[in-house]
Parts: C-alpha cells; structure tokens; sequence
C-alpha cells in the first residue's frame, strides 16, 4: 500500500504514562504532526511510583531534559539501588545495586570469582558478603553519591543510578515540554468513543458536553480503567495473581527527619512489603500486601506504626491484579501504563515500562495502513519484557525461607513461570546467569537477588579453576580495598543535591 503518514494522535490520560509519551512525540509536532492530550483535573493518577531505574536518565537525556533542573523541579533525589529487609529470612539484609561487581578477569565473571573463593570453605581465602564488591552499594551505605566520571577503567565506571522524585511534579514537568512544543492539553472526560463500523479501528473520542475529538491513532493512559484497550475493544486483561499475590497497596508520605539516603528500601512483611523512598521535601512510604492474608485496616495500621516521621496525608489505599492485557496494540490503539499491565513496584520498574512502550512505539511508528506484522512484533517485544520483569519479582517471593506466615509459606511452595525455573535450575548447578533477549535485569541483577536471599550454587564455572587461588585472594582483597576508598571520598549524597539540584524552598 503507498505510505499514508499519521495526522492526528489522540491521548487519552494524563500522569505519568500520558505525559511522558506526550513529551517524547512532541517533536513531531514540527513535522506537521498534531498531538492532543486529554485528561480530567477530576480524575485522579495514582502517583504510586517514585522510584526509578537508570534507563530513565537515558530518557530524560533522550529528550533534552536538564537534570539538574529535573531533579530540583520535582522535589528528587538520587538511586544507587534498592535495599532489601527481611526478606529471605527475618533479619536478613542486601541490597541490589545499580552498575555492576567488581570486574572481569580473563572474561570470566566476576560473581564466578566470588563464588569459587566462598565455596572453598577456608577461612584465609573466603571473599566476605558479596555486597562489598559494589560500588553502588558500598557508595549507598556511606550516604554519598557521585556521577560516573573520570578513569574509563576506574572503579566509578562501575556506579550507575536512577531517581527517586514525586511523581506528579515529574508529570506537570513533562507537560510544560510537551505542550511549549506545541502538544495541545484538552481538559475533559471521555464519555464516549467512536469506531468505524467497517474495521473497529478507533475514530474519535467524545468528552462531556459533546465534543469531538478525532484520531488516526489513539494512546490509551487512562490508568486501571483501561479506556480504550479494555472497555472498548475488549482485550482481555492476563492475571497474574496466582505468582503475585498482593493486591492492594496503603500509600503515605511522611515528614523527612534525616538527610535522604540515596537508595530505596524495601522490607518484607507478614503478608507483603513496605517501601521507602527519600525526597528532597518528604519520604514517601508504602504497604503491598495481600488482601487475603491481612486486611486494609491493619495494613495502614501497620504502616503508620513504622513511619519515621509523622505523616502529612490520611492513608491511601490502592487496588490492583498483577497482569498485563493480552495484546497492548490493538488496531490503532496503543495501551501505555496501567492500562497496559501492573507489575508491583517492588523493583521499581512501573515508570520503565512506560518508556518502554514508548520507546517501542518510536521504534515502529506506524502510518495509517497499520501493517500487522509491526503490530505483531511490538506485541511481542513488550509481552517479553513484562513477563521478564515478572519473573525478577516472583524471584524474590520464591526465593524466601520465611514461615513465619501462611502468605510466606503459599509464596515459597506455588508453581512458578516455566521460563523462571529454568533459570533456577541454570543458577543452581554453577551460578550461570544469562540476560536474554530483550530482557531488563542484567546478570548483575540476578546474581545479586539470588545470592542475596541465599540461593546458592552447588558450583562455580570450571574456568575458575584455572585462576591460582593466592592470584583472586589479592585480586579480591584489591577490589575491596579500592572500592571501600572511593566511596570514601565521594561527596554527601545531601551535600551534592545542595550543590547541583537543590529543590527551591529546601535545604539539605
């Protein structure tokens, strides 16, 4: 068919979903492109996920943004990883870095290093926590923060980050872009939507009061509600409720009593979690659980008990299913954000899976013809890669020894993804971990899950061996050394926010 290039792109929903897409297409407006958005002041977002991961500062790069003006503008702070209580056994305590473990040798892995000197058993030669190995984490631990600069060989190359920022301030920044680019905001509900009575494909929404808004192709960032992909072209939602049982989750902020730490903790619980996430003007604080081991009242209950300062907001409670919509492209109907799917946040990654559709839909923009084998594959892309995140996070349910609670005992005994057994069984016998296609987590990411809640191989790689032991002591006992110095001399986390990106109205 000749090329028919789209006109009229119609998205519908605001937040973090509808204006983080706004802002990436915004600079096709110039090429002729129009771009409405439209939302509801009435309508609420869920503004749950404030913590990231480091693909965001590629986006946010992507798109031009000043960081230092984005991480003032929304109140933010930096991300060298997550740390996890209690979770795979009470009083147990890692974190999951951003960046990597020390470094190769000999193209061998460096978590094969480690394990060969742990497995060794002999006082003289055992590697300590694996954790010391970071810099991330080493960096984290001391309360400083630093950009990867300098030395390409250094240790600081090692060091990656992400952001913890209030996620409504992040979208009524994006908005700013969008609409300075030429992004048309329409304030309004959708009461109805039109479809072309020979193909279905979506041909215009109606707003209260009965105005008309046309598309060629329309993004659907209507939260939960699901708007377009759902209500009205019926693509069934996947539940994943059977491997992700927590349902619900109770949202507060509280009062920062302390300097913010740069880095998000997540500790379990009887019958879920419980997140932490510093800001320069607040913390923001959380409960996931399960609605059928503990009900909502002692879950905020529960919630406001562990604040560490006093709360500035009533509770708020949230209800979801972890899953995903079977197809998140349908005709001419893109699903971005919750209408897309839900994964909890437990590893932060509901703002990522935001820019990956969108950096997907860049990637296969369409003309009006639609050609179904793009559809098709950006179909297929997206659904690996949230069925590769929802295997990271089964991981750590799964991975636990806790019975200190039926939700615990039910996690550790359910059947599992096919695709996450076989990476078990693959860790297992000698700690091999593969990325995969497509997939999120690096080998880093899972070595550190795994051995952090306990999980360890029979073996190391064979290749090991052929490292003389007294040669990885020194090598190891060096990493350390030179990790545990440069940490050292990192400035403040506070103090850097102070210096480069401080909020207007705050002090660090």
């Amino acid at each position: 068919m000749p090329e028919a290039p789209l006109s009229r792109i119609v998205i519908v929903g605001g937040g973090s979903a509808g204006w983080m897409t706004a802002a990436a297409l915004a600079r096709l407006v110039a090429a002729g492109l129009a771009i409405t958005l439209v939302e509801s002041d009435e309508i609420g977002t869920i503004g749950v996920g404030e913590a990231t991961i480091p693909p965001l500062v590629d986006f946010n790069a992507a798109l031009g943004i000043d960081e230092n003006a984005f991480v003032a503008a929304t109140q933010g702070t930096f991300k060298l990883g997550i740390e996890f209580r209690d979770w795979g056994h009470p009083g147990n305590r890692y974190v999951h870095p951003f960046g990597n473990y020390g470094r190769q040798t000999q193209g061998i892995n460096f978590h094969q290093i480690w394990l060969r000197q742990r497995l060794l058993g002999v006082a003289e030669t055992d590697p300590g926590p694996f954790d010391l190995y970071a810099i991330s984490i080493a960096a984290a631990a001391r309360g400083r923060f630093t950009k990867p600069a300098g030395d390409p060989e250094g240790v600081l190359q090692g060091l990656a980050y992400a952001y913890h920022f209030d996620a409504g301030l992040y979208a009524e920044f994006l908005r700013m872009r969008a609409e300075a680019q030429g992004v048309r905001r329409v304030e309004g509900k959708v009461v109805r939507v039109e479809q072309s009575s020979d193909t279905g494909f979506l041909s215009a929404v109606v707003l209260e009061g009965g105005r008309r808004i046309e598309g060629d192709l329309f993004i659907d960032c209507s939260g939960f509600r699901a708007l377009l992909i759902g209500e009205t072209l019926g693509v069934p939602y996947r539940s994943w409720r059977h491997w992700l049982p927590c349902d619900r989750a109770v949202a507060v902020p509280s009062a920062a009593v302390a300097p913010p730490v740069p880095y998000t903790r997540s500790t379990a619980d009887k019958a879920g979690w419980r997140w932490r996430i510093p800001l320069q003007h607040r913390v923001g604080n959380g409960h996931v659980y399960s609605s059928a081991h503990l009900e909502d009242e002692a879950a905020a209950r529960a919630l406001l008990d562990r604040l560490d300062g006093a709360p500035l907001a009533e509770p708020r409670t949230l209800r979801f299913t972890a899953g995903r919509r079977e197809k998140l492209w349908e005709k001419n109907c893109i699903a971005i954000g919750l209408s897309a799917g839900f994964i909890e946040p437990l590893e932060s990654t509901s703002i990522h899976l935001i820019q990956s559709g969108i950096v997907r839909l860049m990637a296969s923009f369409p003309d009006r013809n639609f050609a179904a084998v793009e559809i098709a594959e950006y179909n297929r892309w997206l659904i690996d890669e949230y069925e590769n995140v929802r295997d990271f996070i089964v991981l750590h349910y799964h991975a636990s020894t806790r019975s200190d609670s039926d939700f615990w005992n039910d996690c550790r005994a359910m059947d599992i993804p096919d695709s996450l057994a076989a990476r078990l069984d693959l860790w297992r016998g000698k700690g091999r971990v593969f990325r995969g296609f497509n997939a999120l987590f690096t080998e880093e990411s899972w070595t550190a899950v795994l051995l952090g809640q306990g999980v360890m191989p029979a073996d190391s790689d064979p290749l090991v061996a052929m490292l003389p032991v007294d040669e990885t002591t020194r090598f190891l006992t060096h990493m350390r050394n030179i990790i545990a110095q440069t940490a050292e001399a990192m400035p403040r986390h506070e103090e850097y926010i102070a210096r480069h990106c401080a909020a207007a109205g705050t002090t660090s």
